[in-house]
């Protein structure tokens, strides 16, 4: 297997890492509660994907800590 004759550089290898970055999910609103989604998902507020009641979405009971 072949070995570099010389060591690269920190600059050449930063170089070739500029473009890994993280990028901000794409956001839509939900055509039904008009929330922020992300796109092609079941609406966590409402339950509805594409206009059909997909998920029954309730409230949260919450315990009593005694």
């Amino acid at each position: 297997m072949p070995l570099p004759k010389r060591q690269h550089s920190k600059q050449r290898g930063r170089k070739r890492r500029t473009h890994w970055k993280l990028r901000t999910p794409k956001m839509s609103a939900c055509p039904q509660c008009a929330k922020p989604i992300l796109s092609h998902r079941v609406c966590p507020f409402c339950g509805h994907y594409k206009g059909v009641q997909i998920v029954q979405v309730g409230r949260v009971k919450e315990h009593k800590h005694e």
